[in-house]
């Protein structure tokens, strides 16, 4: 299957997978159901594994859009386990690396979890530490809420109410690469910069995490050496397309990046999905600020609440359609 041309406004939305209703049942396409879709991942094989927030499952969907559960029990929980023996509370978002290891930022129990291709569900990081800035014990994260793994198998996560990005290297360090516990917009090396309940976080070949900054209504870039730039939007919600600042979104949460360095972006607020190329111009590629979720060409296409958002090896782009319980699809 051809890439979708984005560029040239070409390309069909449609419901790759759920029913529109809230539930948990697997199966083929329309016959599976999920309850609030948050975090939406591929992998090398083409297989797609999203994060059933609501119903604290982790499932996988094959290249045919077959449903499965990989894990969890249904019931919110943070037992390690194979399969259904292990539980989740509101996972919210997911990466895998290349070896097929799924990784999830387990928001509402402030854990990093880990999950082996045969379905064991382990805890990477998180519980409680000795606190400095306040004294005693408090989470190590507070609502992680994105989640990327690089090559190396360094973690990073956006550590949102803590308005911090978080790294956990293969050894489990935890260290803070940039932002600090009060909430800002401001530019910066390291922890002077700041951000807003960040969400979304995506890495590029080069080595720059982006961040879906989703308070603050922007996308911001953290070069390998921790400096902070924003990279379009402004504090202001809205809608505009443009460049740089000159464009706006309204709480975006997702994002995902192609080979070519193009970042595109589940604008929640909006009910749209935004691209930003390069050199900053922001436009829209499908959805509109009207919530729907209608099927068809780009511009007929609607969304509502898409909050993750990937893309397949061919660009193909897959989104997490928290309102209307669905994975969509952008094909050509």
């Amino acid at each position: 299957m051809m890439a979708c041309d984005k560029k040239n406004g070409h390309g069909t939305v449609v419901t790759f997978a759920g029913s529109g209703l809230m539930g948990s049942a697997d199966g083929k396409g329309a016959e599976a159901s999920f309850s609030n879709l948050m975090g939406v991942a591929t992998d090398t094989a083409g297989n797609i594994y999203v994060a059933d927030s609501q119903n604290n499952l982790i499932r996988k969907i094959d290249p045919e859009g077959i449903v499965s559960t990989l894990a969890g029990s249904g019931q919110p929980g943070s037992k390690d386990g194979k399969g259904a023996a292990a539980s989740f509370f509101n996972p919210a978002a997911i990466s895998v690396d290349k070896k097929g290891d799924v990784y999830v930022a387990d928001k509402q129990n402030n854990l990093v979890r880990k999950i082996s291709p045969d379905g064991l569900v382990t805890t990477v990081a998180g519980r409680w530490e000795k606190n400095e800035e306040y004294g005693g014990k408090f989470p190590v994260f507070d609502y992680p809420a994105g989640i990327v793994v690089d090559a190396a198998g360094n973690i990073y996560v956006t550590d949102s109410f803590h308005n911090k990005i978080r790294k956990i290297g293969p050894n489990g360090k935890i260290t803070t690469i940039a932002g600090n516990i009060n909430p800002g917009s401001k530019d910066g090396a390291g922890t002077a910069a700041s951000f807003f309940i960040p969400q979304g976080i995506a890495l590029d070949p080069k080595g720059n995490l982006y961040i879906a900054d989703t308070y603050n209504n922007m996308i911001r870039k953290i070069s390998p050496a921790g400096i902070v730039t924003t990279v379009a939007g402004k504090t202001k919600r809205g809608a505009a397309n443009g460049r740089g600042s000159a464009a706006s979104f309204n709480h975006p949460d997702g994002l995902a990046i192609d080979k070519t360095g193009n970042i595109y972006v589940a604008d929640a607020g909006n009910n749209m999905i935004r691209k930003i190329r390069p050199d900053g111009l922001v436009s829209t590629v499908a959805g509109s600020r009207t919530q729907g979720s209608k099927n068809g060409s780009l511009k007929e296409a609607s969304f509502f609440k898409p909050m993750g958002i990937t893309l397949d090896k061919q660009a193909n782009i897959y989104i997490a359609d928290f309102e209307n319980n669905a994975v969509r699809k952008i094909n050509d």
